[in-house]
């Protein structure tokens, strides 16, 4: 990817369109009476966010692997409980409403057609891609989530900050490091240590039994990271409870291999695309047959509205 400056906004988009699903009534069908609620929702949530924030480019990141390999063999527990029942052998599937499954295909096929970039790498998750061009922005970066995982993304600095849907998208957190350090104790580069010493039960990570995130949080403020932390369970003056010095020491093996796991991956090999946002479609016969077979609308043509202002 290019190094471009200007505002870069970047969708986790299988988060938008899980909550477009729950927040859109499954009663917005399609002519045929297919339920579109979560391709009609999406496109609200996009075109409210160019609206409200007006990025200068926009990259909608996309899930090409859910749950990577690399990871599962590091951490076997990582997302497993999200698996869906499938045949011996078969590649893992996330397990996703049936109502909601056969629409995501619809939104891939409308981005494209309008002409907003979508990227997916295979063997990454969204937020390795929005990792990597976070990391290789030239300008202020707006990650727009409602995974926390990325808070540790956030930098000051750089002008990179989460945009985390409170409701919808029209009610949005704007978290910044100074959020992060009033709510959990860290700034964006410790958020990722707070995480794993924690534990997500959404993501399978256990974490360190009594090592909840006030302890971790004080932990970090006390010793600067993970590093420093299990130099501390090493060192007999270190200012650490017996408990806490035996549940660090016995978790080692868990520490030596989750901060891979949850950090994301800044180096990923993405595909130079351009994510300026598109004036006019960029396949207006394929976007126009989208829009009478799934009966998109007024979500598609505010949304086009809105581009071509």
């Amino acid at each position: 990817m290019r190094c471009v400056t200007g505002r870069l906004m970047l969708l986790d988009t299988a988060t938008l369109y899980f909550r477009a699903y729950f927040g859109v009534p499954e009663s917005v069908k399609a002519p045929d009476g297919t339920p579109v609620n979560a391709v009609r929702g999406l496109l609200d949530f996009v075109d409210r966010l160019i609206r409200d924030h007006r990025p200068d480019r926009l990259v909608a990141c996309m899930d090409a692997d859910w749950r990577p390999r690399w990871r599962v063999e590091l951490i076997p527990s990582y997302k497993a409980h999200r698996v869906a029942e499938t045949h011996a052998g078969a590649p893992d599937e996330e397990e996703v409403p049936d109502t909601l499954s056969p629409q995501i295909p619809v939104i891939e096929a409308v981005l494209d057609a309008v002409g907003i970039a979508r990227v997916g790498v295979a063997d990454y998750e969204a937020d390795d891609v929005i990792g990597t061009f976070t990391a290789r922005a030239g300008g202020p970066v707006d990650i727009v989530t409602g995974d926390r995982d990325l808070y540790q993304l956030v930098d000051d600095a750089r002008g990179v900050r989460v945009l985390y849907p409170v409701k919808g998208v029209g009610t949005l957190r704007i978290t910044d490091e100074a959020v992060l350090r009033e709510k959990y104790g860290v700034g964006g580069g410790g958020y990722a240590d707070l995480a794993l010493l924690r534990g997500d039960p959404s993501d399978g990570l256990p974490g360190v039994p009594g090592i909840g995130e006030k302890t971790a949080a004080r932990l970090l403020a006390e010793f600067g990271d993970l590093t420093g932390i299990m130099a501390a369970v090493d060192d007999p003056r270190a200012r650490l409870t017996p408990t806490q010095r035996r549940r660090l020491h016995e978790a080692r093996p868990y520490l030596a291999v989750a901060p891979k796991v949850v950090r994301v991956a800044t180096d990923v090999p993405l595909p130079d695309v351009d994510a300026a946002l598109p004036r006019a479609p960029r396949d207006p016969a394929a976007l126009e047959e989208l829009a009478a077979r799934w009966g998109l609308g007024g979500s598609l043509e505010r949304l086009l509205t809105t581009l071509t202002a």
